[in-house]
Order: C-alpha cells, then structure tokens, then sequence
C-alpha cells in the first residue's frame, strides 16, 4: 500500500513538473496553448520511451535514439518538434537549478551568466547566428548603460530610460532601436523572468523614408569594368538574380539549374525559399567557376575533411550529406576555417567582407558619385526590370519580399519620369 501512495505520489509530482513546463512554455511565448500541449506530449512519449522517470539525467545518445525511432514513422516536422520540446524542457529542468543562488554572484558574473543562458536559448530556439551576436551585443550596450548593476534589479523604467538613450543621444534609426528593444525583451521575458512594463512614454527614433541607392545600366557596366576574377562573376550574380549577399554567399551545387535557368534560395530572409532567374551570361563564367569549385571538393574529399556547414536538423537525418558534391558551396573559400557554431575545422563559402571590399573599392575607382554596397545591385535589379515593364507583383517574388509595400519603393527612382512633369525651367 505504502509504495503504490509513493507512486501515486511521484506520479503527481511529475505531472505538476510538467503543468510548470507548459505554463513557462506559454508565458515565454516560446509556444501558444496548443503547441505547448504539443511540447508536453513530447517530452512524456520520450521518457516513457526511456524508461526515465523525470528526475533521471538525460544523455545525447537517449535523445538521438528517441527521434531515430521516432522518424521510421513520422513527419520531418514532427521529429524536428519533438527534438525542441526535449531540448527546452532540459534546458527548463537545469534552468530551475540554475537559477538558485543567482542572485549572490557578483554583478558582473549575473551579466556574464545571463548572457550564456541567452546564447543558450537562442540556440533552442533556431535563431541564427548574426541574431545570437546582434542581441548579445544589445546585452552589452545596456549593461554599460545600467553601469553594472544587477540585472535582476532592473525594471521597465530602465528599459525606457534606455530606449530614450538611444533614440535622443545616439541618434539611432527607428529599425536600430527596435531590434534592441527585442533584444532587451529577450533578456528580460526569458532569462530574468521579468515583465517589462509599458515604455511608451520613451522617445521614439525618427522613421525617415529613405530612398534606396540605384546605378544606371551604364554605371554597373563601369562598375564591372573594374572587377574581374572571382568577385567579378560574384557581382554578376548578385545583380542579375537579385540577392542579397548572403544569398549570394551561401548558394550551394544544388541550387543551379542551368537548363530551367533557375536560381533556389533556401532560407532566405524569414526562412522563406524562393526561386528566380540565372542570366544567360553568366551561365559559361559559373560553370568554369564550378570546375574549380570541384577540385576544392574533391581535395578536401581525398584529405577526410568534415562535410559543408547543412541546415538545421538535415544533418541528423543525413549525416554524410555534407560530403556530397550538391550540397558543396557555389562560392568556396580558398582556407578551411572554424565553424563558430560547432567549432569544427571545415570548408565555409567566402566571407561576406571580402565582397562588400572589392565592390566599394570598384565603386572608388569608378568615381561615380554614390555610395556603393552589394546591396546597391539588389537594388539597381528590382529598378532596371521595373523600368524595362515588368510588373511589381513579379518583382517582388523574385526579391522575396513579404509586403509589396517594400517593393514598392523602386517606383520613386526609375529612370523614366512616371508623373510626366515638365520643369518651368524648361
């Protein structure tokens, strides 16, 4: 009688334990009632699956067990859910350890150890990498600000008083003040677990309306005049599929069909793929770049080097993909580097500095008057199909862009005068 009112006992434990899971999954907002509910179901199949009660410790090899069966007779999505209500839940049950005694660190050391649980969460919740570093340094700004106080002292007040900061004595763009306001929200909804009260008696950043940056055809045709190699073909394809220069960066093998003459983009911007055009001249240049490319390839083949970097979960699923000639980089780099993330010596594609250099350094010495980034090539691409009469909607899917709205922006500098004004001057 006594070890069935144990269990019986345990058993509403666990229950409770996992009631408090459900109820930080949907206060966090890492998870609406129903895909908590999701998360909860999850987490209970795997420990049942374990034979694990939730007091036991966990390793990598239960888990990846759990999800190998799991994906014999499930959905992709359902695996990859199943792995994040895992993982959060782990990190919730230490997170509750963790949290004891806190507060007695020094103020620095709370700084410090708050943002490793940030990087920590961030990483649970598939953010990227320039997200992880851009909300850190957020973090860092407003530590300053608060002159090393306790994180856990701050309130609201501070979070305004902040904003107000930035906005008055900084000078920020509206977008700037708000990505570090998601930042500080971040920090305080799922690390500090605080609320953040109402801030909106702090001031504003301007929103100006800035028009984006367009060269004439004649002026790309300069600008390519002073580039050649490499980063020449890497200009041609920014501005002839009109990416962005991550997308440019990050195109693999697989994404090029010569014959549709068809550029994918996975995982664009929003985590949205989307398809648009390979220009004919550049189709000869790109397939005797990919010979070289290939050489790459097979020498880190014949040297055992770690497959490319593969999207989140496809790795788990293919694991040797990465050594395979489709997933390999349209744009290698020339030396094997560290991988931030994973910390494993392998194959990156070129680094996004080294094409923004040689573009400005064209732009210099072109001596057109205009301030020239890769981005002005996305840009020029939207205006010159805008002005040769293709329609916005069309413009906007080959951009990727969600609102037409944005899109819209290029019909105030196309070259043809659209209200058919004629100066008095004249």
């Amino acid at each position: 009688m006594l070890l069935f009112l144990n269990m019986v006992r345990h058993r509403n434990c666990s229950w409770d334990f996992m009631e408090q899971f459900k109820s930080y999954l949907i206060s966090s907002k890492l998870a609406d009632e129903k895909k908590a509910g999701f998360y909860v179901s999850w987490v209970t199949s795997f420990y049942r699956y374990c034979n694990r009660s939730l007091d036991d410790s966990i390793t990598t090899e239960d888990i990846e067990r759990y999800l190998k069966r799991l994906s014999k007779n499930r959905e992709d999505w359902q695996v990859k859910q199943a792995s994040e209500a895992i993982k959060l839940f782990l990190f919730f049950k230490d997170r509750g350890k963790a949290l004891q005694g806190k507060e007695t660190l020094e103020s620095s050391d709370q700084w410090k150890s708050a943002a490793e649980e940030m990087k920590k969460i961030l990483g649970l919740m598939h953010r990227s990498y320039r997200t992880e570093q851009a909300y850190i340094g957020w973090v860092r700004q407003f530590y300053r600000f608060a002159k090393g106080r306790s994180p856990y002292s701050l309130e609201g007040k501070d979070v305004k008083d902040f904003m107000t900061y930035l906005a008055v004595e900084q000078d920020v763009a509206i977008s700037t003040q708000n990505q570090a306001f998601n930042a500080i929200l971040f920090l305080f909804r799922h690390v500090l677990d605080k609320r953040i009260d109402d801030i909106s008696e702090a001031v504003r950043a301007k929103r100006n309306r800035r028009l984006p940056v367009v060269l004439t055809k004649s002026e790309i045709e300069r600008l390519f005049a002073q580039m050649s190699g490499l980063y020449l073909l890497m200009a041609k394809v920014v501005y002839g599929c009109g990416l962005r220069v991550r997308e440019c960066l990050q195109l693999r093998v697989k994404d090029i069909d010569f014959e549709r003459s068809a550029v994918t983009i996975r995982n664009g911007k929003g985590d949205k793929d989307r398809e648009t055009v390979l220009p004919e001249s550049v189709k000869e240049s790109l397939s005797a770049h990919l010979q070289m490319a290939r050489s790459l390839y097979e020498k880190d083949r014949e040297n055992n080097v770690p497959g490319v970097q593969l999207p989140y979960a496809f790795e788990r699923k293919s694991p040797n993909a990465g050594k395979e000639w489709a997933w390999f980089w349209i744009f290698p780099a020339a030396a094997l580097s560290i991988d931030p993330i994973t910390k494993i010596v392998r194959r990156h594609h070129v680094y996004p500095g080294v094409l923004q250099r040689h573009i400005k350094r064209a732009g210099i010495l072109t001596k057109i008057p205009k301030r020239i980034t890769v981005h002005t090539l996305r840009h020029s691409f939207a205006t010159h199909l805008l002005e040769n009469g293709y329609d916005i909607r069309t413009i906007q899917e080959l951009l990727g862009h969600s609102d037409v709205r944005t899109t819209m922006v290029y019909t105030h500098v196309v070259a043809k005068n659209r209200l058919g004004v004629k100066s008095p001057l004249d």
